[in-house]
């Protein structure tokens, strides 16, 4: 388990037996299922009231986020209110599934892994013009945070800089291969993108 004042956030809750237990939220997933069915990532097995898929977490633009679009029979509560859409967590916040506690605890990253995240970055030098223009605009609904926000999709790119979903496609294909995610399965990819390129500061939230 990360040691508190470093380290990855993570979920704390007790388990079946009442036991205190945690669940890393390391970024090598960057979605988390939470539900009572076992292949979920956090399995409550135990608790009735969860539904079989209740909710799931998502690393987006630097922050972990939860949202239940209503997969829930009772619903997900952060800090006592009714969750609707999707949230960004913050350190402390308690989330509610079923009859089960859960609280988040995030502490500043470890130099080593802050420097292993550096490294998988391009600089900003190494993009061409338009690469760096595709990746603001794909950034853009991320501005201040943007915890409700999805990647611009490819076809919105185009409009706003004039080129074809072709050459988008192009383009990110070479911007994934730079950020090092190119092996990652196809649905990760933008939003990874999205988190290496606002955390390194390639794209700030002034570009956007």
């Amino acid at each position: 388990m990360p040691d508190e004042g470093q380290g990855c956030p993570l979920l704390r809750y007790d388990d079946a037996d009442g036991r205190p237990a945690e669940l890393p939220l390391t970024g090598a997933a960057p979605r988390l299922t939470v539900g009572r069915a076992p292949e979920n990532d956090l399995a409550l097995t135990w608790d009735a009231e969860v539904s079989r898929l209740h909710a799931t977490l998502e690393w987006i633009g630097g922050a972990w986020t939860i949202a239940d679009d209503g997969l829930s029979r009772n619903g997900t509560y952060v800090n006592g209110e009714r969750l609707t859409g999707r949230r960004r967590l913050r350190a402390g916040d308690g989330i509610r599934v079923g009859a089960t506690l859960l609280a988040f605890r995030e502490y500043p990253v470890r130099r080593d892994e802050s420097t292993r995240i550096a490294a998988d970055v391009p600089t900003l030098q190494s993009l061409t013009a338009s690469q760096r223009a595709v990746l603001v605009a794909l950034c853009r609904p991320f501005k201040h945070g943007g915890a409700y926000a999805t990647p611009t999709t490819n076809q919105r790119i185009g409009a706003e800089l004039f080129l074809s979903e072709d050459a988008v496609k192009t383009h990110l294909r070479a911007l994934f291969a730079k950020f090092g995610i190119e092996d990652l399965p196809h649905n990760q990819k933008r939003l990874r993108l999205v988190e290496r390129a606002l955390q390194s500061g390639i794209v700030r939230d002034r570009d956007l």
